[in-house]
């Protein structure tokens, strides 16, 4: 086991995964950049600099995720932050705007494949990430599990008829993160008598193939609450969910 700790980040090969590797790295981490193809981890690891080790590690595939876990535990005893960033906004055609992404995520056309493509990621997966990886979790001092969720979980906030963003939750994308930050308050209360912390996110709309580059924050900016969550102090909390302005209602 080394001295230095380890990160993992899903979905780090590009976008806001990527920008959290570079940061953490920037921490003293040795971080592990999780990619479904393991040449695109590759590419991405390299930008992130010595400490960066690409990992392959398709969220959706049990055997993925077993080699990776085993990957882990021969190379380094244990884990000390999990973020769980992989995500998808849809299960649909390329290349479509985010307008007709928008559109066909109704809850009155949407595709029930498509929902259960959806959340086959952005549930399911950390589901099965988050338990493969939790025994190398327990062996760090106080290992940290950060869930990249969004505000459009917010069942709160969607309720609000003043809030313009509303219609953009849809019936998979927003519900896949609501249902998101119910496994992550079921995790952090399972393990809330452990030194181990479990935080939801919002990076907030930023600039990145999820939504067709229409955001308006840079991925500079996304990074910056799941890193300060990631590298949350003793006295932090767990079962939180929060962007940078602070708390989010649920």
């Amino acid at each position: 086991m080394q001295d230095k700790p380890v990160a993992l980040v899903t979905g780090a090969n590009k976008g806001i995964g990527l920008q959290i590797a570079k940061d953490l790295a920037g921490h003293g981490f040795t971080v592990l950049v999780g990619s479904r193809r393991l040449e695109q981890g590759e590419a991405a690891a390299a930008s992130v600099g010595a400490d960066a080790r690409a990992v392959q590690l398709d969220v959706t595939n049990a055997d993925s995720i077993a080699a990776a876990a085993e990957r882990i535990r021969g190379e380094f005893g244990r884990l000390d932050v999990l973020v769980n960033n992989a995500g998808i906004s849809h299960a649909g055609a390329p290349g479509r705007s985010l307008e007709e992404i928008i559109g066909s995520g109704r809850a009155s056309v949407v595709s029930v494949d498509e929902v259960r493509s959806v959340f086959e990621t952005n549930v399911f997966g950390v589901i099965a990430v988050t338990q493969a990886m939790l025994p190398l979790l327990r062996e760090a001092p106080a290992a940290r599990i950060v869930n990249v969720s969004s505000s459009l979980a917010s069942l709160a906030m969607n309720a609000d008829t003043a809030n313009p963003y509303r219609g953009a939750s849809g019936a998979s994308y927003g519900p896949s993160k609501t249902a998101l930050n119910a496994v992550t308050l079921a995790f952090a209360m399972e393990l809330e008598s452990t030194p181990i912390k479990v935080n939801a996110v919002c990076p907030g709309y930023t600039s990145t193939e999820l939504n067709d580059f229409q955001g308006t924050r840079s991925v500079e900016e996304a990074a910056r609450e799941p890193v300060r969550l990631a590298l949350l102090g003793p006295n932090g909390p767990t079962g939180t969910f929060s962007n940078e302005d602070g708390p989010l209602p649920w």
